[in-house]
């Protein structure tokens, strides 16, 4: 196990899903952990994770560059895990060169920044858009930082399990847009591991790219859940006219299925480059959806853990 004991670590977005696990995996390491948020107070639920004195918070928002300044003062090490699915220029791409510029002139020893699997500054989505344009940024203000892109993370708090397995809870007929893109699900657990490895003098300067051992499709995805839960349904997959007139159509009104930013990051499968260095690298063994899932996905049974399985 990586000795971080006593180094000042700061984890931008320490209060999110997957920061609570980075956090989590630094203080059990024996680092000082200062979690920087726009509220604070929502990421006090950590504190008893921590020793006496082992953390602390700070108010900073990635959009501000004076806030990210102070907010890494004296720190050993940065850890960059924020994104947004709105205002995502100035959260992505601005936000990521603040926390990297800042770092630098702090005089951290490391850096590492969460992008995403698919990110391109050429690519037709804002969001992929913006994740390339942050790692050029990122790497332009601290060259030896560690990049990691992660495919979607699943874990008991995650948005993407968890939504369609409600929806599976509640729904007989699921419509399933783009149901031949893959996706190569990765356990928040392993990337929180990635992130701390990354951490270290073998990893500087380097592109990470996240997935788990499987590559599902949309389709076998839901499928996959519903099985899991116990749950019968029928699933139509939606031709790609009518997935794109429903994102175009509806995709800028609230609770909207899907937004225009999101079908068209659909196009594009969100998997592991092939060739790239990984978890494996990293020495992590990726973790299953079987493997964990379990854990929660109780839940969405009809009678619980009480539930007959075959």
């Amino acid at each position: 196990m990586q000795k971080l004991d006593g180094q000042l670590i700061t984890v931008f977005g320490g209060g999110g899903f997957l920061g609570r696990y980075v956090v989590q995996r630094l203080l059990a390491r024996g680092a000082r952990v200062r979690i920087a948020e726009r509220e604070p107070r929502k990421a006090l639920f950590l504190k008893p994770l921590g020793g006496l004195g082992q953390m602390q918070f700070v108010a900073a928002d990635v959009r501000d560059a004076a806030s990210v300044a102070r907010a890494v003062q004296e720190s050993d090490a940065v850890i960059n895990l924020v994104g947004a699915f709105d205002d995502m220029a100035a959260v992505q791409t601005d936000g990521a060169r603040h926390v990297a510029a800042a770092a630098k002139t702090a005089g951290a020893q490391a850096l590492v920044h969460i992008s995403a699997i698919g990110a391109d500054s050429d690519s037709p989505s804002a969001y992929g858009r913006s994740k390339g344009e942050g790692e050029a940024a990122v790497r332009k203000a601290f060259p030896d930082a560690a990049i990691l892109r992660p495919s979607i993370l699943f874990g008991r708090e995650d948005n993407f399990i968890n939504r369609f397995a409600t929806m599976i809870r509640f729904l007989p007929v699921l419509p399933v847009i783009a149901p031949e893109t893959k996706f190569q699900p990765v356990y928040v657990g392993d990337v929180a591991d990635a992130v701390v490895a990354a951490l270290g003098d073998e990893a500087a300067g380097k592109i990470f790219e996240l997935g788990g051992p499987q590559v599902l499709t949309m389709l076998d995805l839901q499928r996959w859940i519903a099985e899991a839960t116990g749950r019968k349904r029928l699933f139509v997959e939606l031709p790609d006219m009518v997935s794109d007139a429903l994102a175009t159509g509806l995709g800028w009104a609230p609770g909207a299925p899907i937004t225009k930013d999101q079908w068209l990051m659909l196009q594009r499968d969100n998997v592991v480059a092939a060739g790239a260095a990984g978890l494996g690298q990293l020495g992590i063994t990726p973790t299953s959806l079987a493997a964990v899932a379990e854990g929660w996905l109780v839940q969405y049974r009809r009678h619980g853990r009480f539930a007959q399985t075959a």
